[in-house]
């Protein structure tokens, strides 16, 4: 991976983490200050702390992403240590999609004439699961290149013994 794609990559990270901590500032803010409306018509507590959690989500896997991205530049990301950062990032994945679940709980009440939003919702969450298994996927080629890249170095010690 080339310095600059690096640098492209780690400066949209970084971008994006200070964006959700904002956002978690402000979202913490609201909720001490307690803007709801008195008549409880709108769950915004509800929604603020979901949001939050999964702003939380988000920069784990963004942390995660981070120290991937610092381990492919260093030649070790087909090692052990990179199953941890793997793992975090379909953890957050399924975090997300669990918050996700959630708004659609708490939405689905104010919905009742039209339950298409809810199942547009449900079904967005069930996408986001999707992008969990395609990175279940990836983790299972990464295990499969590990194994490849152990079976090569046996073999080379046994051709070393042999020259």
């Amino acid at each position: 991976m080339g310095r600059l794609t690096v640098r492209a990559l780690r400066a949209v990270l970084a971008v994006v983490f200070a964006g959700t901590v904002v956002l978690q500032v402000g979202l913490v803010w609201a909720l001490v200050g307690g803007g709801d409306p008195e008549d409880g018509s709108i769950p915004l507590t509800a929604f603020r702390v979901a949001t939050v959690l999964g702003m939380v989500a988000i920069q784990v896997a963004l942390v995660c992403v981070w120290r991937l991205v610092a381990m492919v530049r260093r030649g070790t990301v087909f090692s052990h240590a990179a199953f941890r950062y793997v793992n975090g990032v379909i953890g957050a994945i399924v975090a997300l999609a669990l918050v996700w679940f959630a708004v659609t709980a708490i939405n689905a009440p104010g919905q009742r004439e039209d339950p298409g939003v809810s199942v547009i919702m449900a079904g967005i969450g069930l996408a986001i699961l999707g992008v969990a298994l395609i990175v279940l996927v990836l983790r299972m080629l990464l295990t499969q290149a590990l194994a490849r890249d152990v079976e090569a170095a046996q073999l080379q010690a046994e051709l070393d013994e042999v020259i």
